[in-house]
């Protein structure tokens, strides 16, 4: 993980002011509030701001003031019901604010999410940092062949080494290019007083997808636990899936029965289709029902077989 020697003075700063509020606070959330969680080999993900915890949540549906006299079984089985049955109103009352530093490609993949609030590390204005993600061996694999956006096997050791070294060689002869065209110091002067500087906005577009940059991501609960429910998928690519795994880690932090349902209702659970739902019923009644006589396609029905741990 990289943070600047700026970045590092701000948090501390922030952590060693103490503030007195009124507002209701998350406990675990606050003893890491500030700090950067490190991700892949540059990467990070810092919590900026929240508001709201589990509380909120249950207030939000209860349409209630305070947090009255109620147990907390009480509250965890409310927020359990919500999100067994999908009830998603309570959940957005509960905002967070993400300081996150990640490969070009990996924003790419994260901005389709369009439930946040963004804003990103400016190129056209400032100079990006010598910072590029190159894969470890063990994430270095083979293109599905029957996942046109997946991975499959590892390749060979001579073979992944050999990608990385082209990777790495390409990131570095590009930003040496990208510098170049820049003709710009850290001080902000011509390192070659003959020649005209290109424009940021120009140059950047040199640079490969595995450079990092950084934004401020806000979003509310509820569009967070999408989020998550998709990025920390097990089928989710491993770039992306590493920074979910770390943002599932501060929720559990934030809002702990929030948490659990959603690992108990979502990430454990699953959605079946009618048919599906007919299969499983006449599984459990005895039958061996044959996949051609349920119109379910040879994709589900593999789905399916994997889902319950059977044989397709």
């Amino acid at each position: 993980m990289t943070v600047t020697p700026e970045q590092q003075a701000e948090i501390d700063a922030l952590r060693a002011e103490a503030v007195p509020t009124l507002r209701t606070v998350s406990t675990g959330m606050e003893s890491v509030l500030h700090t950067a969680f490190p991700v892949l080999d540059h990467g990070f993900v810092r919590v900026v701001d929240y508001m709201g915890d589990d509380a909120a949540v249950v207030q939000a549906a209860r349409v209630s003031y305070g947090r009255g006299t109620r147990k907390v079984n009480e509250d965890r089985g409310l927020i359990n019901y919500l999100m067994r049955h999908r009830h998603t109103t309570p959940f957005e009352m509960c905002e967070i604010k993400l300081h996150v530093k990640l490969p070009i490609f990996v924003a790419r993949q994260w901005i389709r999410h369009r439930t946040a609030n963004v804003n990103e590390y400016s190129a056209r204005y400032s100079i990006l940092d010598r910072e590029f993600y190159v894969p470890a061996a063990d994430q270095v694999a083979a293109q599905s062949t029957s996942n046109r956006q997946g991975r499959e096997a590892l390749l060979p050791a001579d073979q992944a080494g050999r990608v990385m070294d082209i990777l790495r060689d390409d990131a570095r002869r590009v930003y040496d290019n990208y510098r170049w065209m820049l003709n710009e110091t850290d001080e902000g002067e011509a390192e070659d007083p003959t020649r005209d500087r290109l424009a940021r906005e120009l140059a950047r577009m040199n640079l490969t997808l595995n450079y990092y940059t950084q934004w401020y991501w806000k979003t509310d609960l509820h569009n967070l636990l999408h989020f998550l429910s998709l990025r920390a998928d097990p089928h989710a690519q491993y770039e992306i899936r590493a920074y979910a795994e770390t943002m599932m880690d501060i929720t559990h932090r934030w809002v702990p029965l929030v948490a659990a349902a959603f690992e108990e209702y979502r990430l454990g659970g699953a959605h079946l289709s009618r048919s599906a739902l007919h299969v499983v019923r006449r599984m459990l009644a005895g039958e061996t029902p044959a996949r051609e006589e349920t119109g379910m396609s040879p994709r589900e029905w593999r789905e399916l077989m994997a889902l319950l741990g059977r044989d397709a």
